[in-house]
């Protein structure tokens, strides 16, 4: 008696997924990842294997040598999870274009990232469950291209002015994962940090910057193909209103303090990316920079110093990108913090990777950090 076996059945017909099905067969399938709408970038993928319960599964994603970082793929790992709450790394090879993960299902179902997602299911009820706790107000501050709402989490009562904002690029999910530990710490009433921000601050929290491209599954862009990072200088409501409705609230509040989460492909490590090279720069508003950051390296063995970008020479800083925007309109210790889609190098976990608990657990660092220095902001 001969038995068949079906072919793997693959879909990414969900929120935030991503991949096209090029050939598939019982135990294998050739993927790719599709670009993000009118735009050449492409990275993120999500999709959904099923029927593999028990068998060893070799997934092919055959465009990665075109990708938007191609540099990111040596030494990654791909995210695998069975219930989707625990993501783990599966055995992942990058070779002449080819990126291959294998994985043997024990369930029917197998879903598989490029992070730990970040659903939009996940990010409304996140605005629904902290816009609904003493002392936390929720706004609308407009809708998308798409029709979606972009809020705004708003607590405390002081004087400073701090805006923290995540997934300008809404395949870098671990910045929606690090929103969620730092609403969680902030709106804690026994929490000594949550108590001193709270009370000598007020908090713009903004979790998802660009909800069309995460519900699109997109790596870097809105739903126009735009790159919201490259529109601070002049957004507008064709291109980028999700920048022109956050920077008009920044506008009506000043922003004395102001930190925009991202992830990085290539770099194994958390750092900070400043605004050196802005026009009005000046050694006290940079100093403070240097502070947080260094005081950042000491508190928390999940950030180092060492690794990061370049900085702009004087006077060449891209006003286009928020950190630099912000501190050249505002004078703020504006700043970009990377997490990293690969392992933390400096303290791998074999299992689950650079993850949303250790997203998490940075939040509440970075938080600390600012709690000590939020006297000196202003």
């Amino acid at each position: 008696m001969t038995i068949s076996i079906t072919p793997l059945s693959i879909t990414a017909a969900f929120d935030g997924g991503n991949i096209r099905v090029v050939a598939v067969g019982e135990d294998s399938a050739d993927l790719e990842i599709v670009h993000d709408h009118r735009s050449d970038f492409y990275q993120w993928f999500h999709f959904r294997v099923a029927g593999a319960a028990g068998r060893a599964v070799t997934l092919r994603i055959v465009n990665c040598a075109g990708s938007a970082y191609p540099m990111g793929w040596p030494g990654y790992r791909a995210r695998i999870s069975e219930d989707r709450e625990r993501w783990t790394m599966a055995a992942t090879d990058y070779a002449d274009g080819v990126l291959t993960i294998r994985a043997t299902p024990t369930r029917d179902a197998l879903w598989v990232a490029y992070f730990a997602p970040y659903s939009m299911e996940r990010h409304h009820d996140l605005v629904a469950r902290i816009g609904g706790l003493p002392g936390v107000s929720q706004r609308e501050l407009g809708k998308t291209l798409d029709g979606q709402p972009l809020d705004v989490l708003e607590m405390g009562e002081g004087p400073k002015q701090v805006w923290l904002y995540a997934r300008q690029h809404p395949g870098e999910t671990m910045a929606e994962w690090w929103m969620e530990g730092a609403l969680e710490l902030l709106t804690d009433p026994a929490d000594a940090v949550a108590q001193t921000l709270r009370s000598k601050a007020t908090l713009h929290i903004v979790p998802n910057m660009n909800p069309d491209g995460s519900r699109r599954g997109h790596l870097r862009t809105n739903a126009a193909g735009v790159n919201l990072n490259r529109e601070w200088h002049e957004p507008s409501e064709e291109r980028s209103p999700e920048v022109l409705h956050v920077l008009r609230a920044m506008d009506a509040t000043g922003v004395d303090f102001a930190m925009d989460v991202h992830g990085d492909e290539a770099i194994p490590a958390n750092f900070l990316a400043g605004f050196e090279g802005i026009p009005s720069w000046t050694e006290a508003q940079g100093t403070l920079f240097y502070r947080y950051r260094d005081m950042l390296a000491q508190r928390s063995p999940l950030f180092q110093t060492a690794r990061g970008y370049g900085v702009a020479p004087a006077g060449k800083a891209n006003l286009s990108m928020s950190t630099n925007q912000l501190a050249e309109r505002f004078g703020a210790v504006s700043m970009t913090l990377e997490m990293p889609f690969k392992d933390h190098d400096d303290s791998p976990d074999p299992v689950f990777g650079w993850s949303p608990e250790r997203s998490k657990a940075l939040a509440r660092d970075c938080l600390a950090v600012l709690a000590e220095m939020i006297d000196d902001l202003g």
